[in-house]
């Protein structure tokens, strides 16, 4: 847990690391020795901060989410990456720092990485614009998928957002249709894709660049159509109903995976990927070398088939509902006797 910043959910463990504080002083300016008191404080510490982080709700882990000590893609590439070539704007408009992307190395595997940034003080924040990109950040994200598709390298897109920026210029500079276009032009990508949701995974500033072939999301990350207050403020018309909102969207890993809509929950240290970003990054590197080991067996075909199948799949229906889903070439085949016709 950060020194600088706690969860309200956190004040237990915040109590009982202030008195490991004061005895670890006691100790040292009265020169006695209670290594055997501070051992079991110790214990108590991390069992107290496990019986919370188990059990947290959904609005709890939205909260975990949002940490402001938790890793970002810049992080993780420190992390678990080698030779990263940072590749900058869309050669439309400007670089837009709330999505960053290059080619790197993961033990040795080319990848292309792009990824959802946020700021740690207000200087990077108004930088990053907090992470929400405009219009140019999809569409630098989209320029990195077709280069990464030209060279035949794999994809990993790290999403950390609360949504695409909604201010008056992005409406001006179209970010619906940059985002509808990523995910157009996503199923026509012939390269493994994969997604993980290392935090935030906020509507359509997501999904601009959420469409992959494994949707991977971390133990304490969520991913939702909406955010929790934004519902809360339409169901309820207040915002103060989050928590019963969070809870009704089914927006955790554990929710995601049993609907479908994610394929692997990634472990995080205990106490959150805030408390130990390199730990958090391993798990993350180890899942995306499974994972991309799987893929890079499929040929490019099987590739596309695969993540237009899955995104086809999704969503469950009550009643008898005929389930096909139909192939590309089917919908080609469609296509040209509709235009025949």
């Amino acid at each position: 847990m950060s020194a600088q910043f706690s969860l309200p959910f956190e004040s237990p463990i915040a109590a009982l690391e202030d008195k490991l504080q004061e005895l670890e002083a006691f100790s040292q300016e009265q020169d006695i020795d209670v290594s055997h008191e501070i051992k079991n404080m110790k214990q108590k510490i991390e069992q107290t901060r496990r019986d919370i982080y188990e059990n947290l709700s959904a609005w709890q882990k939205v909260q975990v989410a949002r940490h402001p000590d938790r890793p970002y893609t810049l992080d993780y590439i420190k992390a678990m990456t080698t030779d990263f070539i940072e590749i900058h704007g869309d050669r439309i408009h400007r670089d837009d720092r709330a999505i960053i992307g290059g080619f790197a190395k993961i033990d040795g595997q080319k990848v292309m990485i792009i990824g959802s940034q946020k700021g740690r003080d207000t200087k990077s924040n108004v930088e990053t614009n907090f992470g929400c990109a405009h219009p140019e950040g999809y569409r630098k994200a989209l320029r990195l998928m077709k280069l990464a598709d030209k060279f035949g390298v794999p994809i990993i897109s790290l999403i950390d957002t609360k949504g695409a920026y909604a201010g008056l210029e992005s409406e001006e500079r179209h970010i619906a249709e940059a985002i509808a276009v990523n995910l157009r032009e996503a199923f026509n990508i012939k390269v493994p894709i994969i997604c993980v949701i290392i935090g935030e995974g906020g509507s359509g500033g997501a999904l601009g660049i959420g469409i992959g072939n494994r949707i991977l999301i971390m133990e304490h990350a969520y991913y939702s159509v909406i955010s929790p207050e934004g519902c809360a403020a339409i169901l309820w018309k207040d915002r103060a109903y989050s928590d019963k909102a969070a809870e009704a969207l089914k927006i955790t890993g554990k929710h995601l995976l049993k609907l479908g809509l994610a394929d692997e929950i990634i472990p995080e240290p205990l106490g959150g990927a805030h408390v130990n970003h390199a730990a958090a990054a391993e798990n993350v590197k180890a899942a995306l070398q499974k994972h991309l080991a799987e893929l890079l067996k499929m040929s490019p075909e099987a590739i596309m088939q695969d993540r237009y199948n899955k995104f086809r799949a999704m969503g469950e229906f009550e009643g008898e509902v005929e389930h096909r889903i139909p192939t590309l070439d089917s919908i080609e085949t469609a296509g040209k006797e509709t235009a025949a016709s």
